[in-house]
């Protein structure tokens, strides 16, 4: 397959590491980055921030092929430890890795929902537990993401890793029988019902009275049905 012109990036020889000069090349539009992989030297480079954004804002994102031309030699790269500002969400500074057209490598996928549920038209609630799959593949073999039919479902069913259609070339490394997708019965949260007063219990704010409806006498060992506090010696320990 060409390689796609969108896809190719300009880098630069990066001499100069640290937080000061990565903040100037920032402010100079560039993201700092490293490239390794394929049993080669880490090479530091600057990219332009703006044209990787667009990159990574398509449709496959991270798992972009990229064509990083060097110094007059070009890398087929992919994008990883993509790391931005936590407010404002810039670059701050890339991984790519070096790849080739024919090893498969690692990636994540987004796991996408189609349809609407019969059981949820019938009450009952879609839970989505799985929302990326880790998968290898080639690298121009990775999919954007894989989609997965819910339309059909009804109250109790539920879909597994094993259920999804994946491309020729890509492997799944989680369990087949790991749960993606299910649709659940509403949880329905019952108020607790008042009980009703036993036979003999003590009615609040009256007090027990004895056989022939005086007050019963003072407990033992106090004054005024109080208990005794415990002497000094038996409060230590």
């Amino acid at each position: 397959m060409a390689d796609n012109a969108e896809n190719t990036l300009i880098a630069e020889p990066r001499t100069l590491v640290g937080s000061r000069p990565a903040g100037r090349l920032r402010r100079e539009g560039k993201v700092p980055a490293v490239m390794y992989g394929l049993e080669t030297a880490t090479s530091n480079v600057t990219v332009p921030s703006r044209e990787l954004n667009h990159i990574l804002a398509g449709e496959s994102g991270a798992n972009t092929l990229i064509t990083l031309r060097l110094d007059g030699e070009e890398h087929l790269a992919l994008a990883r430890q993509i790391q931005r500002h936590p407010t404002r969400g810039d670059l701050l500074h890339v991984d790519f890795i070096r790849v080739r057209r024919d090893v498969a490598v690692a990636a994540e996928i987004p796991v996408h929902l189609a349809g609407e549920p019969e059981g949820v038209r019938d009450g009952g609630i879609l839970e989505q537990l799985v929302f990326t799959l880790s998968i290898e593949a080639k690298p121009e073999d990775i999919p954007p993401g894989v989609e997965a039919d819910v339309s059909a479902l009804n109250i109790g069913d539920q879909l597994r890793i094993a259920d999804l259609r994946l491309p020729p070339g890509v492997v799944v490394q989680q369990e087949p029988d790991e749960l993606v997708v299910q649709v659940i019965v509403p949880r329905v949260v019952e108020e607790p019902e008042a009980e009703e007063a036993e036979e003999g219990e003590e009615v609040e704010g009256e007090a027990p009275e004895g056989e022939e409806g005086e007050a019963a006498p003072a407990a033992e060992g106090g004054e005024g049905g109080e208990a005794a506090a415990p002497s000094d010696e038996s409060s230590e320990s």
